[in-house]
């Protein structure tokens, strides 16, 4: 494992006991986003993945609109605080870079404020991917911090020590990227900035 996923799954076995505690609310924009996806993947009977799922807040949410999730987190205390509070669904370890999934096997991937920690080189292959697992027509609903700038964060989520960079993307370019992987934009007012929307 390179040392940067090491940093973030450490950084965030650390604090996720008390992420899950403190991190518990959504909005109506999230609820109109995840509306939006469960209604393309409608019908197709394939699994939605939350790639970084966390303690599987949204996990949950996914679930409640009738899709077939499975939870993926780099974290293995995550993904053991996940299972705990949401025992009835699927969470796996795993990483986004190098997904244990089959090609072409899923319906939609969600990475909700999930690729912010990773190095900007890296982010195609995340991409690549996610483009690979998902079948045709499949989408990704993507959720990251708009701007340019990283900053390196040291603590958080009641001040545990934490040691991973946070990126902020414009959506231009993480466009860019998305389409040089082979996804086409989805145009769609219901997605505001800060959320992009894509289809294999």
């Amino acid at each position: 494992m390179t040392d940067f996923l090491d940093d973030i799954r450490t950084s965030y076995d650390t604090v996720a006991v008390s992420y899950a505690e403190l991190v518990v609310d959504g909005a109506d924009w999230e609820s109109e986003a995840f509306d939006l996806l469960a209604k393309l993947v409608a019908g197709s009977g394939r699994t939605v993945l939350d790639v970084g799922c966390g303690p599987g807040r949204t996990t949950g949410l996914l679930a409640e609109r009738g899709l077939r999730v499975t939870g993926i987190d780099l974290s293995p205390g995550m993904i053991e605080v996940a299972r705990r509070d949401h025992p009835d669904l699927d969470f796996r370890v795993g990483s986004m870079t190098a997904l244990d999934v089959a090609g072409g096997s899923a319906a939609g991937v969600v990475s909700w404020w999930s690729i912010i920690h990773l190095p900007r080189d890296v982010v195609p292959q995340a991409f690549a991917e996610f483009y690979r697992v998902l079948a045709p027509g499949g989408v990704l609903l993507l959720g990251f911090h708009v701007g340019s700038e990283s900053s390196h964060k040291t603590s958080g989520y009641g001040g545990h020590p934490m040691n991973i960079h946070v990126h902020r993307w414009t959506a231009p370019a993480l466009t860019e990227l998305a389409v040089a992987a082979g996804f086409a934009p989805y145009l769609a007012t219901e997605i505001p900035h800060d959320r992009l929307l894509f289809q294999k």
